[in-house]
């Protein structure tokens, strides 16, 4: 009896091995199960390369803050963004003619057109006419966006060049109006230079330029451009000599001999050091400035006239490279999520573009914000005087011969040598582009 009932016990024991034993494969193989479902739905995320140049730093962290965002709230897709230092262009051509470009590019519009001739980026004109949001957008800034009849990028932001100043220097110089014509704002950089020591080497300058033949030079310039009714292209053919062109260099070099303007490094006249520490009084630049951050008291006005009222956009855009059909349809949930209210309202109040979301420009947080920044105004009643650079194929080329002949303007050469010499460079070199 006892032998029966230790038998019954060890079949008992060995049963309840052999179920603790199923169980746990059982468990094992749910885990694993689990595992592989995992892997396999982590295997389905595409990732995406964003390649950007957004400056000053403070803006570039608004920009990565929210493209974290955007990876928080999709499963799908995870977007990282690259930081690409100077020279961007060439490290964007390298790898588009390498076949290894980004998903997404965040430049400017200006290089729409050789990145068309490159066959580098994709139309989007038939996704917009689907996208719901399209009503949203200011209908303007789709224009400068096109080429040849087709919509090449969207738009990040949008805003516009004036006049940052300092008040107090302004006080104490004795200055109670603010410049409206090119004649009022030579005199006015003339008692805004001051030389304590009299040794001929101002602690303050009326306004700082921008030394250097890069888009930033060319793009400051442009408001007298067009203020002096100047253009660079006529026909699609560059066009650098005409009397508007000249009379814009003219101004700069004037500024320069008059001893009212200092230049900036070389190639880096976006900088604020000199006017933050009270060294220059005007500096050309946008909302999106680190001014707008600072401590120091400042305010702006427009760009005063001369033949009329004008200044340049400063559009920022995000191109869709051309990769496969599968990574272009998971770029364009990013750039959905650009163009959105969300996206548009906290990118602007962090940095200071102009919303190009109308809604996010009429919601409560942005009007608020606008409240704080009243100079806010200033760009926003320029927009419609602000022109555009062309998008013409070969616009890098003619921005660098631009670029060196403002820079050779500034470092003494007359302006109608300098355009003249970049005008004959151009036309050996326009129709072999």
């Amino acid at each position: 009896m006892r032998s029966q009932r230790k038998i019954g016990i060890r079949n008992n024991r060995s049963i309840w091995k052999f179920s603790f034993l199923g169980i746990v494969l059982s468990l094992c193989s749910i885990f694993l199960f689990s595992c592989q479902a995992q892997l396999q739905k982590n295997s389905e995320v595409i990732h995406l390369t964003l390649w950007q140049s957004i400056n000053p730093p403070v803006n570039r962290d608004v920009f990565e803050k929210l493209v974290d965002k955007f990876n928080q709230t999709h499963t799908d897709v995870k977007v990282e963004s690259i930081f690409i230092g100077q020279p961007q262009l060439p490290k964007i051509l390298t790898a588009v003619v390498g076949n290894t470009p980004p998903d997404i590019l965040s430049f400017n519009p200006q290089l729409t057109g050789q990145f068309m001739e490159l066959g580098a980026i994709r139309p989007l004109e038939e996704w917009l006419e689907k996208f719901p949001l399209k009503s949203e957008i200011s209908p303007n800034l789709w224009e400068e966006l096109k080429l040849d009849g087709h919509l090449w990028s969207i738009p990040l932001y949008t805003s516009n060049v004036g006049i940052f100043y300092r008040p107090k220097l302004f006080q104490a110089a004795g200055i109670t109006q603010i410049p409206k014509t090119w004649e009022e704002l030579r005199e006015v950089a003339k008692k805004l230079t001051i030389d304590r020591n009299g040794d001929n080497r101002p602690e303050q300058y009326g306004m700082l330029l921008p030394l250097g033949k890069e888009e930033w030079t060319v793009f400051t310039w442009f408001p007298f451009l067009l203020s002096a009714g100047g253009e660079i292209v006529t026909n699609n053919r560059p066009n650098l000599t005409n009397a508007g062109a000249i009379a814009a260099l003219q101004f700069w070099q004037d500024l320069l001999k008059d001893g009212s303007a200092t230049l900036s490094s070389p190639e880096r006249g976006y900088e604020e050091d000199a006017f933050i520490a009270g060294r220059v009084a005007m500096q050309l630049t946008g909302p999106w400035t680190y001014i707008m951050k600072s401590n120091v008291d400042f305010n702006v006005f427009p760009i005063p006239a001369n033949v009329k009222p004008a200044t340049v956009t400063a559009t920022g855009n995000i191109y869709l490279m051309k990769t496969t059909p599968e990574r272009e349809q998971a770029a364009l949930k990013f750039l959905e999520y650009v163009l959105s209210e969300e996206f548009q309202t906290e990118w602007s109040i962090g940095t200071g573009f102009l919303p190009v979301n109308i809604k996010a420009a009429q919601s409560v947080a942005y009007q608020q914000f606008v409240n704080k920044k009243p100079l806010l105004k200033v760009f926003m009643e320029q927009i419609p005087l602000a022109g555009a650079r062309p998008i013409i194929p070969g616009y890098s080329r003619l921005s660098d011969s631009l670029g060196r002949a403002i820079e050779a303007t500034l470092l003494g050469e007359s302006p109608k040598k300098a355009l003249k010499i970049a005008q004959e460079r151009l036309e050996t070199i326009w129709d072999s582009k």
